[in-house]
This record gives structure tokens, C-alpha cells and sequence, in this order.
């Protein structure tokens, strides 16, 4: 018997392409080498638009309360020295929720194994390794299984198979995939300690730029706290292995303080890499399986989120015959230049930060004071907007400025309530114009979303500024299409065979 979907990997990215194909009402099995969540704190940051898929996810509520937003940026010299600061001025961004937030990735992921198991078609199998994967046929995918708990071996089938299984993927093997180096790669030293009293730091992400040892605190939570140095040549994480021996790295933040504690010291390469493919007939890449990225700027777990949620919605419309099969070409299309481009934004910042010697430090701190006075440095810096998605057969973008491939803002409409309230996991058609009584019929029959923008409503704002009447957005919030004449939009989903809505709840 053929499972439909099999997803290998039970981190973030893995959970998250599991619940939403669920909510679409696709049978899923989840396997994970490890039966609970892996304890360690690894990825500590996500912006709004991850913050969003949380929400359609249904556990906005329940991050709200194990995050904080973070105020802002400090850059600081190679004697903590502030040379530049940048504040956060609102805690809501053009998604509804805080543009940056701190957690600790256990707790995380906790809420999302629990979600998980309110699913009814999903089934989690931990304790399980994928050993091999397999295209026996143009219709099925084999895996061949190993029980670590009972030591037996067995075969399975599935329609397709989704490899969400990290930097060391056994799915990007199978299919011959190799990881392309963008050129980047440094050792650092990874800190995390728990205190039992305030540090008395500002409440925001301290960078340290000085190539002799740059570095990074932040605050994750009421007691955890957070730091990254940069590893000299020859020096290990077996080096500071005690509270005695990180104390001349922590000085600067805790003094002689006690009532600290260790949680973890690790050493990691941070790279840039990106997989050459991401798909193979039926079997694709997603999340650390198919990119790589340092974390100067935080998206390294959004950037598998991403991953789940643009190909969730295109995977489960090709199952229930919604989308035509062809529509799966465009996740690696759209996503690997989208991952690629972030990369490289983490690595320019990355250098910036770390290299260049002593000259290096000497510019940054006589041009990095100086920053505020750029236009539109600030909000670049802040702002956690991401690149458009290219054209493909689902993004419908032209050579005007027009919105196709961003996102549709999740903006109030009416009273309390947002875009994402209404049309979250469904095909939307945002217009600021009245449907003829035909048009409202065929968007219906299509199972499309229909929404209408007052004058004076951010959304009805979005189109008039970009010179467009109405927009068809996909179930991932992506703009498919926008246009100046609203019977354009409802052409293209003609065009594309979209018959009926894709969430089942």
C-alpha cells in the first residue's frame, strides 16, 4: 500500500509542511530519527512572516507566550564601544505580529509536536531511521526503514516523499543532489546560559564588529541568554568547557557575576550552501536539506518554513486534482533563487561584521555612526521584508512594480479582523471594486476567497498604490497575479484549472 505523503525529518520545517498538508487534507507520515524533541537550543529567531504561518498553524497564542519581540540592533567596537543603534519604533509589521522574535527552539518545538498530534491524518513514527530512498516507479517512492527501538528493518511506499532531514539529508543523497558553496564559511563558539537575576543589558541584539573576535548576545527569554563568538585559528569549543574559561569572553556582559549556568557550549561552521536540485520526480528537498545559511540576520529556520509552506499548498492541489501537476515545477523556481538570495544578504552582512582586519574595524567605526544618515538604511536594516518569488506558472509578474510574487500584507479589513482571518490556506481574490454578480459566481464555483477593500483600508491602499484593482493571492499569502481590470485576475484562475478550495476546514 502507498502512503500518499512521507516526510523525513520531524524538525520545524518537517512539522510544519505535516500540519499544513493535513489541514488540506492530505494523510501524512512523519518520520524522525529522534521519538522527542531534540533538547538542545539551536535556532533562536523569526520574523513576522514566520510568525504568520504560526498562526495558520494554530499556535500563535501559545509562541506569544515562550517568545519575546527583540527592540532592535546594536553594533558595538572591538571594546563594546556602541557605534550604532537601530530601535524598533512598532512591534507590529505588515503581517499582524512582531517583526522579531526570540525563543528557544525546543520550546518551539514542543508546541509543534503537540499541534501535530491534534491531526488527525497525521502519524509520527520516532525512533525511525530512513536509510535509503528509492524511485521504483513513475508512480511510487520506496524507503527502506530501520526500527532503532526493535532493530527490525521494513519497506515503505509512498506517492511522494519530502526530505526534511537537515544538513546531512539521506533524501539529497538518494537523489543526487549536491550542496553548492556560496563562499562563506567560519567557525564560532555557541553559548547558552540560564542566570537567576537581570543582566542589566539593552534589551536588543548586541553585535560586536571586530575581526580579532566578533560576536553576538541576545536575550532569548526571562532567564536564558544567548552569545556567538568567533573561533580563532586553532582554538575549539574543548577550550571553554567551564564557566572559568568563558568568563574573559562573558565579562563584558555578566562581570563577575554568579547565579549563571552553563545550558550548552557548542562549536559550529557556519556556511553557505545551496543543493544544485531540490526535486526528483516525486521526491523534493526542504528546510537545511536543500540550503545552508550563517545566521547574521536570523533566517535560517524561516528559510526552511518558507520551504514547507510554498510547496504544501501546490502539493496537496496536484493530489486532489485542484492544480495540474506541472504546478510542482515551480518550487524549486521560486524557492531556491528566494533561499539563495537571503543567503547571500547573511553573508555580506556576515563580512561586513567580520572581516577587513584592523582597517576593517577603523571603517566601521567611521562609516557605521554615520549610517542613519543614508535614506532607508534604517528600515533595510529592520525591516523584515523578504525578495518577490520569480515568475513562474503561479506568480504571474510583468515589468511593472506590481505586487505578484510578494506577499498579500495580513492587514486589517474590517473591525478586528485581518486578511489572514478570512482567506488563510485558500485562494483569494482582494479587489477594491464590487464583483458583478457573475464574477462573485465564478469565484465562488472556484472555492476563491472574495474580498473587498474599502477606500481607506490598508489593503485597498496596497493596490492603488502599485496602480492595480485587484489581486489573486495563493493559499501561502503569495500574490499569484494582480491587474489593473479585475476580470484579469479570475482569467488566470481559469487559466490554471483551480476548481475548488484547497482547505478542508
Amino acid at each position: 500500500m502507498s502512503l500518499p505523503v512521507v516526510v523525513v525529518g520531524a524538525g520545524p520545517a518537517g512539522i510544519t509542511v505535516a500540519t499544513l498538508l493535513a489541514s488540506y487534507g492530505v494523510e501524512v507520515l512523519v518520520l524522525d530519527r529522534w521519538r522527542e524533541v531534540y533538547p538542545q537550543p539551536r535556532a533562536v529567531h523569526l520574523d513576522d512572516e514566520i510568525y504568520r504561518v504560526l498562526a495558520q498553524l494554530g499556535v500563535a497564542d501559545e509562541f506569544a507566550r515562550i517568545s519575546r519581540p527583540t527592540q532592535g540592533l546594536r553594533l558595538q567596537d572591538s571594546r563594546h564601544r556602541v557605534i550604532a543603534e537601530f530601535r524598533r519604533n512598532e512591534r507590529t509589521g505588515r503581517h499582524g505580529y512582531p517583526q522579531a522574535n526570540l525563543f528557544d527552539q525546543p520550546d518551539l518545538e514542543a508546541l509543534l509536536r503537540a499541534n501535530l498530534s491534534k491531526q488527525p491524518l497525521v502519524t509520527f513514527r520516532g525512533d525511525v531511521e530512513v536509510v535509503a530512498v528509492h524511485q521504483t516507479s513513475a508512480a511510487a517512492v520506496r524507503l527502506e526503514v530501520h526500527d532503532r527501538t526493535s532493530g527490525e528493518s521494513e519497506t515503505l511506499f509512498a506517492e511522494y516523499v519530502l526530505g526534511c532531514d537537515g544538513a546531512n539529508s539521506v533524501v539529497r543523497r538518494s537523489i543526487g543532489a549536491r550542496m553548492r558553496d556560496l563562499g562563506f564559511k567560519q567557525r564560532w563558539l555557541v553559548v547558552d546560559l540560564t542566570a537567576d537575576h537581570e543582566l542589566g543589558q539593552w534589551d536588543g541584539v548586541h553585535q560586536v564588529c571586530d575581526t580579532n573576535r566578533a560576536a553576538t548576545y541576545m536575550r532569548i527569554n526571562d532567564r536564558r541568554h544567548r552569545w556567538e563568538f568567533q573561533l580563532k585559528d586553532g582554538e575549539t569549543s574543548a577550550d571553554y568547557d567551564s564557566l572559568t574559561t568563558l568568563r574573559p569572553l562573558l565579562r563584558p556582559w555578566i562581570g563577575e557575576s554568579s547565579g549563571v549556568e552553563i545550558v550548552r557550549v557548542a562549536e559550529y561552521t557556519f556556511r553557505a550552501q545551496v543543493a544544485d536540485r531540490w526535486r526528483d520526480r516525486r521526491v523534493f528537498l526542504v528546510g537545511d536539506a536543500a540550503h545552508l545559511t550563517p545566521p547574521f540576520i536570523g533566517q535560517g529556520m524561516g528559510a526552511g518554513i518558507r520551504d514547507a509552506v510554498n510547496l504544501s499548498w501546490k502539493l496537496a492541489g496536484v493530489l486532489d486534482g485542484t492544480l495540474p501537476e506541472n504546478a510542482l515545477d515551480t518550487y524549486q523556481r521560486e524557492r531556491r533563487p528566494h533561499a539563495t538570495q537571503m543567503i547571500l544578504r547573511a553573508v555580506a552582512v556576515g563580512t561586513v561584521m567580520t572581516y577587513g582586519g584592523r582597517v576593517g574595524d577603523v571603517l566601521r567605526r567611521l562609516v557605521t555612526p554615520r549610517l542613519h544618515l543614508i535614506p532607508g538604511v534604517h528600515a533595510r536594516l529592520l525591516d523584515s521584508v523578504t525578495p518577490r518569488l520569480r515568475p513562474s506558472l503561479v506568480v504571474r509578474r510583468r515589468w511593472d512594480r506590481g505586487p505578484a510574487g510578494a506577499l498579500c500584507p495580513n492587514a486589517p479589513i474590517s473591525g478586528t479582523t485581518r486578511f489572514d482571518d478570512h482567506a488563510a490556506g485558500r485562494f483569494a481574490l482582494v479587489s477594491t471594486q464590487p464583483l458583478s454578480a457573475e464574477q462573485q459566481a465564478e469565484a465562488e464555483s472556484r472555492g476563491i476567497v472574495v474580498l473587498e477593500s474599502q477606500r481607506g483600508e490598508p489593503l485597498n491602499s496596497w493596490l492603488t498604490h502599485a496602480h492595480k484593482t485587484a489581486a489573486l493571492v495563493r493559499p501561502d499569502a503569495g500574490v499569484l497575479v494582480s491587474s489593473e481590470r479585475l476580470q484579469d485576475t479570475l482569467r488566470v484562475a481559469a487559466e490554471l484549472g483551480i476548481r475548488r478550495s484547497l482547505t478542508s476546514r
